[in-house]
């Protein structure tokens, strides 16, 4: 039988274990458990890290039953990838093996203050202060604030941290240590795309900053070791894969960007889960947006391989207001019917709906934004309510397609899609009609965990998976045409634009006695300014 590679997918509302055939692409089996997300306090977001790991083991576990009964041997997996949601933040104990809190998700909010306040101190209230080293905005979005919040806020952290026994990790690091074997020789990394998401990771460099780490007051010694995205990490210490090289690392985005084969600069993919995430490859250099859109290392396929760079629009909200809606609101059942409800209505007639429940991410990068729905009649019903939710993702990525292309200067005229979302047949029309142009789903959808496989396989001694350009699977696609005039699309989307300038500027402050702004452990203020960039970014 032709090598198998398996990928986890550890995202934020869900995690898989997916089995590829290393020589086709073909999706052989998988597994999926939902995620509990808790919200302690209004604006904040957090996982369980064991429930996170229980649910890595259960999938893991099923899916090798799965390939029993379809009599595949589970000695035919050849490596393991892993792709996971990026800037979550975990602090653990290496002797213990215990996280010291839950895991701060990248949606929480619960930073804003102490954002506004590194904002306030920087040269010019200048929020891209930082952006020449890391490529992004001072932003609650990112891990160095979370971070430091478990720093100043959590007791066990700060314990852990004076006794060196503190480890700190996105996703893809607490994995990779639980499964290598934890407390008991587990292998503390992470990949240069993860990394990259942190702010203390210098984007030229491709290390760790001292600089940065000053800045946020971050110990490096609690910091992963920087990996490729493609090589031998550990192995499998347990369970019916054990003794299998982990040996792909690519956070959730750059592994959907490899997954939909976009290898070459300037093409492009946007995704459609819990947030929304449109990255273009610009090759080996990275380029920096003037337009509200992050600079992000995409991949780096080989230890001796040059690192490959995107430009990033970061939507914080597209999926998960089908989730406020099912959970919060109950307009609805179950994620699917909302298809159903919007297509009933045919339209939001004049109804819009800015989800900016965790602020609004690119191009505008504004926390204290809020949700808002307005435009409301006496006519308006629920499935106007479901019409304007899945307009709302689209006019989102309308406005992060609009920065990329004038980042770029090279239009795109067609638009790779995939995620969960994807499956809703009317959000691809309504998607194409927005834009003006093509949507093109892939008819296997599940090409983060993909992208993950292709990393794993093509890493130095597993090989089984071939990634030169002429050796890419063929991918199906499924196309979606605008059916509209673009006169009707420019103004439903200048009315978005209308109601997103009503979302500002709603939360300024911390709605809590805490307000986190955090002093250094002993006692003196952190967070000052380091020395200022130089005029344009470094070569």
């Amino acid at each position: 039988m032709d090598p198998l590679v398996a990928a986890i997918d550890q995202g934020t509302s869900s995690t898989r274990f997916l089995v590829f055939n290393a020589k086709t692409a073909e999706l052989i089996s998988q597994h999926q458990v939902e995620i509990n997300q808790s919200f302690p306090k209004e604006g904040w977001v957090e996982e369980d890290p064991k429930e996170i790991m229980q649910s890595v083991y259960e999938c893991m576990e099923r899916t090798c039953e799965k390939l029993y009964q379809l009599n595949i041997d589970v000695s035919n997996i050849k490596a393991v990838g892993v792709t996971n949601q990026r800037e979550t933040t975990l602090v653990w104990d290496k002797e213990t093996g215990e996280p010291l809190y839950n895991a701060i998700v990248w949606l929480d909010l619960r930073t804003q203050s102490t954002v506004e306040r590194l904002i306030s101190k920087a040269p010019g209230k200048n929020k891209n202060h930082l952006k020449h080293k890391t490529g992004l905005p001072i932003s609650t979005y990112f891990s160095a604030v979370k971070l430091r919040w478990l720093l100043d806020n959590v007791d066990e952290v700060q314990q852990a941290v004076l006794s060196e026994r503190a480890m700190f990790g996105t996703v893809d690091s607490w994995i990779i240590w639980c499964l290598t074997g934890g407390r008991s020789g587990g292998v503390h990394c992470t990949d240069v795309s993860n990394a990259s998401r942190t702010m203390l990771f210098n984007i030229h460099t491709m290390n760790w900053d001292p600089e940065l780490c000053r800045y946020f007051d971050v110990p490096m010694e609690i910091l992963p070791k920087v990996r490729s995205s493609s090589e031998i990490y550990g192995f499998m210490k347990s369970g019916s894969l054990a003794g299998v090289p982990i040996s792909g690392c690519l956070g959730d985005q750059s592994a959907a960007l490899v997954g939909q084969m976009c290898l070459k600069e300037g093409q492009a993919k946007n995704t459609y889960g819990t947030g929304c995430f449109l990255l273009r490859n610009t090759g080996t250099k990275p380029v920096m947006s003037d337009h509200g859109l992050l600079t992000t290392v995409a991949y780096k396929m080989g230890k001796e391989e040059s690192a490959c760079y995107a430009l990033e629009g970061s939507v914080a909200i597209a999926g998960a207001v089908v989730r406020w809606l099912k959970d919060n609101m109950g307009i609805v059942k179950s994620s699917s019917e909302i298809e159903t409800l919007a297509a009933a209505a045919g339209s939001s007639y004049g109804c819009y709906f800015v989800p900016a429940f965790s602020g609004l991410y690119a191009p505008y990068w504004e926390p204290s934004a809020r949700g808002i729905i307005c435009g409301l009649t006496q006519f308006t019903n629920r499935n106007h309510l479901a019409f304007a939710a899945l307009e709302a993702v689209c006019f989102q990525t309308r406005e992060i397609l609009d920065a990329m292309n004038l980042d770029s200067g090279v239009p795109l005229t067609q638009l790779k899609v995939d995620g969960g979302m994807t499956s809703n047949r009317l959000l691809m029309q309504l998607q194409a009609d927005i834009l003006c142009m093509p949507v093109a789903r892939p008819t296997m959808a599940e090409t983060t965990a993909l992208g993950a496989a292709m990393a794993a396989g093509a890493a130095e001694g597993v090989d089984v998976w071939d990634l030169s350009v002429d050796h890419l699977p063929h991918v199906m696609r499924e196309k979606y045409e605008p059916q509209i005039n673009s006169d009707e699309s420019e103004y439903r989307f200048a009315r978005w634009k209308k109601a997103v300038q009503k979302a500002m500027n709603w939360e300024t402050t911390e709605p809590c006695c805490n307000n986190g702004l955090g002093k250094k452990m002993n006692g003196a203020p952190w967070g000052v300014p380091p020395t200022p960039p130089p005029t344009r970014a470094d070569p």
